[in-house]
């Protein structure tokens, strides 16, 4: 898969990384005008990545501003466990965090590194691949990105690690997701961080919202959904209504198993109160919107 190398620093001081999204500052901020889509910058060229085709648990998560439900995260023993070993790995040290999960110091204050991109989501938000320390190559340059390379990345190594799900959205390779989604079986199999305790597809029964911030480990994209659909019920844990919510929300994805293109709302089992996603996650390949 070919995509822009952007080369540069990560800086997290200031800011609310977490397992799976992390600020960049390029060297040369105008290569993030390569991209097709916007990528919205801060006053010095950082922005924020979203790193391609994992998901790790919500560490602060907002159904909608001014809702009554207000910043939740998912089980914060995997989702700061996730945070941690992203900015580990990435070549930070020490991190220390004030209110709010916003970091106020780190060793080293900023860590070398360099992504692998071709376009931005609604957000703004880079999607890349992420590695760190340097490459030998030229900045701005067009490199195809194998799957040789990608065990080298941020995103691999999560996988690996069993603190981030595999999210695939259709623009990533079937190459790339392929080895991707090795790794998961592997991590699942040993029961990896996050697997020894994952209920996305043995299911679970929401009893309130604190079911799903404190209890349950599931995926994060039914995560969000959910939290969703709790705050549009007024907080009222009734799952009457959840089914009809997803199919108005129009997820669409393929089941890779099937060949079948669906929506969420099919894929998600509704049995009273008891919740369950029918196929493993690697097994769905969303549109992205």
């Amino acid at each position: 898969m070919s995509l822009t190398l952007i080369k540069g620093t990560f800086r997290i001081v200031g800011a609310s990384p977490d397992g799976d999204s992390i600020r960049f500052y390029p060297d040369e901020p105008q290569l993030w005008n390569r991209l097709p889509n916007r990528v919205r910058t801060n006053a010095t060229g950082g922005a924020q990545l979203r790193l391609d085709a994992i998901d790790a648990l919500e560490t602060h998560y907002r159904p909608r501003p001014g809702g009554s439900i207000g910043e939740q995260h998912q089980p914060l023993q995997y989702a700061e466990a996730a945070t941690a070993e992203l900015l580990k790995f990435l070549g930070f040290d020490t991190v220390v965090r004030g209110t709010g999960q916003k970091i106020t110091a780190a060793t080293p204050t900023t860590a070398r590194g360099y992504i692998l991109t071709r376009f931005a989501d609604t957000y703004g938000r880079s999607v890349a691949v992420a590695f760190p320390g340097e490459i030998d190559a030229v900045d701005g340059s067009e490199q195809f990105l194998d799957t040789r390379q990608l065990r080298r990345s941020a995103n691999y190594h999560m996988l690996t690690a069993g603190l981030a799900y595999p999210t695939y959205y259709s623009k990533l390779y079937a190459d790339l997701r392929q080895e991707l989604s090795a790794a998961v079986l592997e991590a699942r199999r040993d029961l990896k961080g996050l697997w020894s305790e994952d209920k996305t597809n043995s299911g679970f029964v929401v009893e309130s919202v604190e079911t799903i911030t404190d209890e349950v480990v599931i995926l994060p994209k039914l995560f969000r959904r959910l939290l969703d659909y709790l705050e549009l019920n007024d907080e009222d844990s009734s799952l009457t209504g959840f089914g009809a919510f997803l199919e108005a929300k129009r997820d669409e994805l393929t089941i890779l198993s099937e060949g079948r293109f669906t929506h969420l709302d099919n894929v998600v089992k509704v049995d009273g109160q008891q919740l369950q996603l029918l196929y493993p996650p690697e097994d769905l390949v969303f549109r992205e919107k």
